[in-house]
């Protein structure tokens, strides 16, 4: 546990990842999310330490990067190297994969369109996601927050951009088959409002171009 000053001992795991445990807990007396990378015992002690620290300290970089570019973000409290940990605002709105289910078409929409216009931004800003579900969304009142950013990385490349809008059309897919295209679509209007026309064609065929090659090797 961490003994910074304010924060207090109890804390409630709320998810238990691969890589890393997710805590609600009282912070300075607001609620706040803990987000600590767990030790890997197959890994020597030492690199295993390096490693986890290596990518704290990464994903708080790009989470203060994308906040520059306007895309919203929950705000950091406090960063802990020693504990590979991150402190940051609670957001308490649900993850946008679990929102879309209980929406209006039309607000259906609304929140993919603006989802478009905020992964625009980062892709225009030199920044992809790596991750790009609708699990990585969060929704407060209708205002969207995008999170975890540990596969993030800074590149103008399209290949990146590609496996971006990957991997978010084989999420909305999966998991709201009967309305995905509806969703995709919605959200391609917004990423063309942020980046262009011509770029977001560019990057919807590199994500058609990775979706093939990936069919390919699957069928080797």
């Amino acid at each position: 546990m961490l003994t910074s000053p304010g924060e207090k001992k109890l804390a409630k795991l709320i998810y238990k990842g691969a890589e890393a445990e997710i805590y609600l807990q009282d912070w300075h007396g607001e609620l706040a999310i803990r987000k600590s990378r767990i030790p890997k015992p197959y890994r020597v002690p030492e690199l295993d330490e390096s490693i986890r620290r290596t990518r704290t300290a990464h994903e708080a970089n790009m989470m203060h990067e994308v906040r520059k570019l306007g895309v919203p973000v929950p705000t950091i409290q406090h960063i802990d190297p020693e504990s590979t940990t991150i402190i940051m605002d609670y957001v308490p709105g649900p993850t946008l994969k679990e929102e879309l289910y209980k929406l209006s078409i039309s607000k259906r929409r609304e929140r993919c369109n603006s989802l478009g216009n905020i992964l625009g931004l980062m892709h225009e800003g030199g920044i992809v996601h790596g991750d790009m579900t609708i699990s990585n969304v969060l929704s407060e009142d209708g205002n969207l927050y995008m999170i975890d950013f540990g596969l993030g990385d800074f590149s103008h490349e399209l290949e990146g951009k590609g496996v971006d809008l990957l991997l978010l059309h084989r999420a909305m897919k999966s998991t709201h088959y009967s309305f995905h295209l509806v969703l995709f679509n919605a959200f391609l209007k917004g990423y063309g409002r942020a980046v262009g026309k011509k770029r977001a064609k560019e990057t919807l065929l590199k994500m058609r171009e990775v979706e093939k090659r990936g069919r390919y090797f699957d069928r080797a």
